[in-house]
């Protein structure tokens, strides 16, 4: 071979390597990757990033946390059906400007429940009241998501009063109206059933809250009538709750309402610390007609 020959054969390009690329290592040309798409709402961290398996076909696909409305709207799928429990406007009871309903699962409503709930419970402290009251309210609310996320809707609900006055609904949400809140749950408790006939269930009463300025305008009786009127729905015959031995303002309520004292907790829970309970049940006059109108 001619010296020019072997001159052209050292200058031409490696047939191993692509025809679009030199033999020299600085001239070598790497797909460059596409940066990750970060989550709209904080996401993870860089090394988060980097831990996320990209399959082809999904480039664009980032697992994020989910955000606050997110969440809310997987709690709350519109209500509860409770305007075919209840009259044409969805109360299951009225009293004087007041109408109870099935609270609705949503979650600002959620929210208004569970500040009524915490401001009738709470215990004021003298240091960092605030902060515990913060702090108490987000246990209401926890308690609250977790018995709506576990409980078939014929087994327990929580019911809501408000103002039915027509100006109220033009100035505010409908969730600022929520003056009072109770639970009502269907139970089997042995300690309550013994004092009971006839039956193996009953529906206990229970978390009843009214805000302090709303309180002695019979909120409290509109409540108590809801409650009756869901436990005739469902076919109960006992109504069950519990109430301090010295709250005579409460029992006097309840006593109202129909309710009668069946038994008492033992004197030996004071020495504990715990204020004593009475057990106070009310029987409904349910009939096999209006069975067969349910």
């Amino acid at each position: 071979m001619s010296p020019a020959a072997t001159m052209a054969v050292l200058l031409r390009p490696s047939t191993l390597l692509p025809s679009s690329q030199s033999t020299t290592t600085s001239r070598l040309r790497f797909p460059v990757a596409t940066p990750l798409p970060r989550c709209r709402h904080g996401g993870a961290g860089k090394k988060s990033r980097l831990l996320v398996a990209r399959r082809r076909g999904r480039r664009d696909r980032v697992a994020c946390l989910p955000t606050k409305e997110e969440e809310e709207e997987e709690v709350g799928v519109a209500g509860d059906g409770g305007e075919e429990d209840g009259d044409e406007d969805g109360y299951l009871a009225r009293e004087g400007e007041w109408g109870v309903r099935r609270m609705g699962r949503v979650g600002e409503e959620m929210r208004r429940v569970a500040l009524v709930q915490a401001e009738a419970f709470h215990i004021p402290v003298a240091l960092f009241n605030d902060f515990f009251f913060d702090f108490f309210k987000a246990e209401v609310l926890s308690a609250l998501i977790y018995r709506v996320r576990n409980s078939p809707p014929d087994r327990y609900a929580c019911l809501v009063a408000e103002e039915v006055d027509a100006t109220s609904q033009i100035s505010e949400a409908p969730f600022e109206k929520i003056v009072g809140v109770v639970d009502c749950t269907v139970q089997n408790e042995a300690d309550i059933l013994k004092n009971l006939q006839g039956v193996d269930e009953y529906l206990y009463v229970s978390g009843i809250a009214v805000l302090p300025s709303f309180r002695r305008r019979k909120v409290g009786t509109a409540l108590l009538k809801a409650c009756e009127a869901l436990a005739l729905q469902w076919r109960h015959r006992f109504m069950a709750l519990r109430a301090y031995k010295d709250d005579d303002g409460a029992r006097g309520l309840y006593s109202k309402a129909g309710y009668r004292v069946v038994a008492k907790d033992p004197g030996w829970v004071t020495w504990v610390g715990r204020r004593r309970r009475v057990l106070m049940i009310k029987e409904l006059p349910i009939h096999e007609h209006h069975l067969e109108q349910q």
